[in-house]
């Protein structure tokens, strides 16, 4: 798979709108994101959701999408339908009616923010820094140890997309782009590749070697 051959009509370096027109050729340095992207197995650890309307509905199904095990408690006075619906089809996702209470955040690992109460979000993530809990408070940048970026799922393989919190437009986009011209096939030649990998003998070093003469040849695959 040749980027060569992968046709977009995205072009990022020039970006028009009826008010202005925004070149990234014009920035003398461009701007780097230092997030580190990691991958959590979400049914090992304990999520707090705090808020149960459209935002809280928009965090939980994007959590369930990759992770549908996901071990979730929403809190909220009232849920959204839809949320009450997932929570029927997921057994590990719990319900609580009620408001947020600090002794919630005992046993978490990491917490979302998303009522529509300005001061509760930024309680939950005062008490969730005290506690040492990464903490996501919806639209608040600032208050964010971490984003929910763009996933494309193929298989066993999964890419995750970040724009630094700058546009979560640009990251669904580019995230249709890749679910486009990703291969449906490339989990089995995952799985292919594992199973030979079980297969080499001598020390991890002639292991690695091997495999990375094998899977040089992608990189022309047109």
């Amino acid at each position: 798979m040749n980027a060569q051959h992968i046709k977009s009509d995205f072009n990022p370096t020039n970006i028009v709108t009826s008010d202005f027109v925004i070149s990234t050729k014009q920035k003398i340095k461009m701007e780097q994101n230092e997030l580190y992207p990691i991958f959590l197995k979400l049914h090992n650890l304990n999520v707090l959701i705090v808020g149960g309307g459209n935002v809280g509905l928009e965090k939980l199904s994007f959590l369930l999408k990759s992770s549908p095990n996901a071990n979730v408690e929403v809190v909220a006075k009232d849920f959204h339908l839809e949320i009450k619906v997932l929570a029927e089809k997921h057994p590990s996702i719990k319900l609580t009616e009620s408001k947020f209470k600090k002794g919630m955040l005992k046993k978490r690992h990491m917490v979302i923010a998303c009522t529509d109460d300005l001061e509760v979000n930024k309680k939950v993530y005062d008490l969730a820094r005290k506690r040492y809990l990464i903490c996501n408070i919806a639209d608040t940048p600032d208050l964010c140890d971490y984003y929910l970026g763009g996933i494309v799922t193929k298989g066993n393989v999964k890419i995750a997309i970040s724009t630094n919190g700058k546009s979560p437009t640009t990251a669904k986009r580019l995230r249709e782009f890749f679910e486009e011209v990703i291969p449906e096939d490339i989990n089995a030649m995952v799985e292919n590749l594992n199973e030979y990998r079980k297969t080499l003998k001598g020390d991890f070093e002639d292991k690695v070697k091997r495999m990375n003469e094998i899977t040089a040849s992608l990189k022309n695959k047109e």
